[in-house]
This record gives C-alpha cells, sequence and structure tokens, in this order.
C-alpha cells in the first residue's frame, strides 16, 4: 500500500482525533515509512460492535455487584479487559481464590493485605474497592 492509499475514515464512535493507528506505506521513494491512520470504516464498525458488547457485559457486572451476586472484584477484573488467570497471577493467587473471592460473603472477609493487591492490580484505592457503587 502507497502512503496516499492508508485508509484515513474517521471514527464516530470515540471521542476527537486522539486515537490513530501507526502503518507502515511506501512512500514515493518506495521505502517504507511510518504514517498513521484513522481507519477504515469496516474496520471501525468492527471495533464499535466490540465495545458495545463489552460496554453491555460490564453493565451487567455491574448490576450483579449492586445485587449482592458478585463482588466488585470481578466487575474490575472485566472492566480491566483480564481473565482469572491473568489476575490470580497478578496478585499472587491460585485462580481457584480469585473466583470464591468473586463471592459477596468471601470477598466481605478479606484482609486488608488481599484488598490492596487487588487495588493496586486495578489502580483504585481499597476504599473504592470496598464501597463499589456508593
Amino acid at each position: 500500500m502507497k502512503a496516499n492509499e492508508v485508509p484515513q475514515d474517521k471514527r464516530d464512535f470515540k471521542e476527537g482525533d486522539k486515537i490513530h493507528k501507526l502503518m507502515y506505506a511506501l512512500d514515493n521513494d518506495g521505502k517504507y515509512t511510518g504514517i498513521t491512520s484513522a481507519g477504515w470504516e469496516a474496520e471501525n464498525i468492527a471495533t464499535k460492535q466490540a465495545w458495545d458488547a463489552v460496554d453491555e457485559e460490564l453493565a451487567e457486572t455491574a448490576e450483579k455487584v449492586k445485587n449482592g451476586e458478585l463482588s466488585p472484584i470481578a466487575y474490575y477484573m472485566q472492566k480491566h479487559l483480564m481473565e482469572v488467570s491473568l489476575l490470580a497471577k497478578y496478585v499472587g493467587k491460585w485462580q481457584w481464590q480469585v473466583k470464591r473471592h468473586f463471592k459477596p460473603a468471601v470477598f466481605s472477609k478479606l484482609g486488608t493485605d488481599t484488598l490492596n493487591k487487588y487495588a493496586a492490580v486495578f489502580n483504585i484505592t481499597t476504599e473504592d474497592l470496598k464501597n463499589f457503587g456508593k
């Protein structure tokens, strides 16, 4: 692809033109050069659909936390696009322990050290973690 052929369809689902993708294309001399791209329509539509699905699942999880079905750990894990295995590695726990911490009754008994580890991973305060939605 030549430099003047790099797609530049504007993303209508993000704020402004802050996000650009670096692509490599041939310049007039036939050498590869980095060109920023706003993407192309088909890619932008697919990306919007994917993020809409993520937002919908996150809203469902938030509702489950508010209803006492899940702990805030499940919400923040999903918000940060993590899997249980990754979160377990970050907090130094086994996967089954992290899954147990999704239960509100277990979450309410977690010690300060454990809550601090989760809060650090999610880049929030321990109080924000404990007082989800309040």
